[in-house]
């Protein structure tokens, strides 16, 4: 079962995180990485099917410092609380955040990242920045783009759905490839924003079950 537990920051700030336990022999750690709307039932949802792999997975809550334990609906509402909670929240600060997820892990083997929407940018940049990654899988991270020339620190892969209408797929395949031809950029046709998160308004099963084996497939081999 999930628990909810406290990690410190490197400002001293306490901040929660949702965490389970490898359900089968342990392969590494997981730092799942939330989308805009907190830490939701999908995001632990995401957190349990992790363990089930045989990961110990974490997912912080990144706004805590805004809103403790802050979820959303997926309504316009939910969207512009999320989305005023992420550009309110430094992305360096969000990375010393994931660090220390990392450090929590790093004892136990290797540390791997993958995120969704803010969360894939999130990962992206991670991936550049924060060492002691062993590998990252970013989906659908708004700021791939911006960021396309910095360079990965470990093996990185990039999952997109080609009808995302707030991020142009192709674009960031060309932007990422520009500066950085060995990552792997996966572009899934008839897919959208959020094609991993299970809501009926968002969900494709081909797309994520497929990026999901390649994230798979990315870490077992790091």
């Amino acid at each position: 079962m999930g628990e909810t537990i406290t990690l410190r920051g490197a400002d001293g700030f306490d901040f929660s995180a949702y965490h389970e336990q490898a359900f089968t022999p342990r392969k590494g750690g997981v730092i799942v990485l939330q989308e805009i709307f907190g830490i939701d039932r999908h995001i632990r949802a995401d957190v349990e099917r992790w363990a089930k792999a045989g990961y110990e997975a974490i997912a912080p809550s990144l706004y805590d410092r805004r809103e403790r334990h802050f979820t959303a609906a997926h309504d316009p509402e939910g969207l512009a609380a999320g989305v005023a909670h992420a550009r309110a929240t430094p992305l360096d600060q969000a990375l010393t955040d994931i660090a220390a997820c990392r450090d929590f892990l790093a004892a136990r083997g290797k540390v791997f990242v993958v995120g969704y929407c803010y969360g894939g940018s999130l990962t992206w940049l991670s991936a550049a920045k924060v060492e002691g990654i062993a590998a990252a899988a970013s989906y659908y991270g708004s700021l791939v783009q911006a960021n396309a020339a910095l360079r990965p620190l470990c093996p990185t892969i990039v999952h997109l759905g080609h009808t995302d209408p707030g991020i142009p797929a192709d674009e960031v395949e060309k932007a990422v490839h520009e500066h950085n031809p060995d990552v792997p950029v996966y572009i899934y046709e008839g897919a959208g924003h959020g094609f991993n998160n299970e809501s009926p308004e968002r969900y494709n099963e081909e797309a994520a079950d497929l990026a999901r084996a390649r994230t798979r497939e990315l870490f077992e081999a790091a």
